[in-house]
């Protein structure tokens, strides 16, 4: 009697049949092909990892000190010495504005990691669990929604502070609601699908569920959401420095410059004002298309 359990062997009987299944495909590999398939969000991620080297390498690749001064050539227009002009205390805004992405960047990141937290988890529990919790989540985002969000945050900066600390929390706040819904809904539709039921039914528990089931299911919509926030989180605090309520001069802030050169675009000298707006917009504008690059990114139906 044959034994089931060899391996079975060639007509000729010199080397047994193996079947083996095909290597999965790398994260490496499903991100070219994400890239390729979308010129856009290859352009979109060239765009990030550009304003990523600005913020980590920034401050030791600007030509000149982005706080020294020198009115002898103030208000002097873009040219060779200075790629972005001067501003009215004859600091070069290139450098400044280099040097003001790692400050924005970090604002950004650490408001949405912050909301992530809070937000994210709040609404898949309220999604998931339901009953009271879901009502007391529901409760705190009407309440925040009730107010317009970014004069909230002007009040939110005024009472505590304006510190690059508090304008997080402030940022991270005013998103809570849109995370919350986001993360609630997703997590309410996920609750009963037979994958979780099935999962119910080898024992886990409900919060084992809720980790290993629910959560990795909403990161491809969250992961969307933190993208498109993080243009968001960077257009709040430049609007909250331009008014007066964020980064305090003369510290480089894409806000805090604009502001300074506005009054400058009457006179002419539209470059103070100029380069600092088109920074920020870059930035909102990259975080934007990077939206649906890292929602095919991670999730696992883009798999190929």
């Amino acid at each position: 009697m044959n034994d089931m359990s060899q391996p079975p062997v060639a007509a000729d009987g010199a080397q047994p049949l193996r079947f083996e299944a095909p290597p999965s495909t790398s994260l490496i590999a499903h991100a070219r092909h994400i890239v390729a398939e979308n010129p856009v969000t290859g352009f979109a991620f060239a765009l990030f990892a550009l304003i990523l080297l600005a913020a980590v390498f920034g401050p030791w690749i600007v030509p000149y000190d982005p706080l020294a001064s020198n009115t002898s050539v103030a208000l002097h227009g873009p040219s060779a010495a200075h790629w972005f002009g001067t501003d009215q205390l004859g600091r070069d805004i290139f450098s400044r504005v280099i040097v003001a992405t790692r400050l924005d960047f970090s604002i950004a990141v650490a408001s949405v990691a912050l909301v992530f937290l809070l937000g994210g988890l709040a609404g898949v529990m309220a999604g998931f669990f339901g009953g009271w919790v879901d009502t007391v989540v529901g409760r705190i985002a009407d309440t925040i929604m009730a107010f317009p969000l970014f004069v909230l945050a002007m009040g939110i900066v005024a009472a505590l502070g304006n510190t690059v600390t508090n304008i997080v929390i402030a940022t991270a706040i005013i998103n809570f609601p849109l995370y919350a819904r986001v993360a609630r809904a997703e997590a309410n539709v996920r609750r009963d699908a037979g994958f979780v039921q099935a999962a119910r039914l080898s024992g886990n528990s409900e919060w084992r569920l809720l980790l290993t089931q629910i959560v990795p299911n909403i990161m491809p919509i969250m992961a969307v959401q933190m993208s498109l926030t993080m243009g968001y989180a960077i257009l709040n605090a430049a609007g909250l420095s331009f008014i007066g309520l964020g980064v305090r001069p003369p510290t480089p802030e894409w806000g805090i410059m604009v502001a300074e050169g506005a009054s400058f675009i009457v006179s002419g000298e539209w470059w103070v004002a100029f380069f600092p707006g088109l920074a920020l917009m870059t930035a909102v504008f990259c975080f934007n298309l990077l939206g649906d690059g890292v929602r095919d990114l991670v999730d696992p139906q883009r798999r190929n």
